[in-house]
């Protein structure tokens, strides 16, 4: 599991990297079109750190996530699989579709219960749509209250 002080430490060094300006964390694919004079695409907002999944899609996360259950788990499978970046950008072990659905879970607080069977989800299938058979890619509603 991955060591909260090592997240805490983590977090603060993207958070230094993204107010200094100076070095700019740029997906791997992007396009030429982003210049210095949009920094809003460059810099994550105050509160917020930018994240890629696997497919190369980023995504500006808000800290507070960072300490719910299922990004503790994204980023230890993270930390698993690509090791724990020195000078990039943190790449996450999932697709954009998946990302999308665990940012809305978390952004309309779920119960923990939900919290849990997504955990499970993640462990079993490494978060990822592709590893699922041809029939089971609809998304299941997990609660209805």
């Amino acid at each position: 599991m991955l060591n909260p002080k090592k997240l805490i430490k983590m977090v603060r060094k993207w958070q230094k990297v993204s107010a200094l300006g100076r070095r700019r964390i740029m997906s791997k694919n992007s396009d030429t079109s982003a210049t210095a004079d949009s920094p809003s695409s460059l810099v994550a907002s105050k509160g917020h750190v930018f994240m890629y999944t696997t497919d190369g899609k980023r995504f500006m996360v808000p800290l507070k996530y960072l300490t719910s259950s299922i990004f503790r788990e994204l980023l230890r499978m993270s930390e698993e699989e690509f090791g724990l970046p020195t000078d990039g950008p943190i790449t996450l072990p999932c697709e954009a579709a998946c990302m999308d659905y665990i940012i809305s879970l978390l952004h309309s607080r779920v119960p923990r219960e939900v919290e849990r069977a997504v955990l499970a989800s993640i462990a079993s299938s490494r978060c990822t749509t592709a590893l699922a058979p041809e029939g089971l890619n609809q998304q299941l509603v997990l609660y209805g209250f």
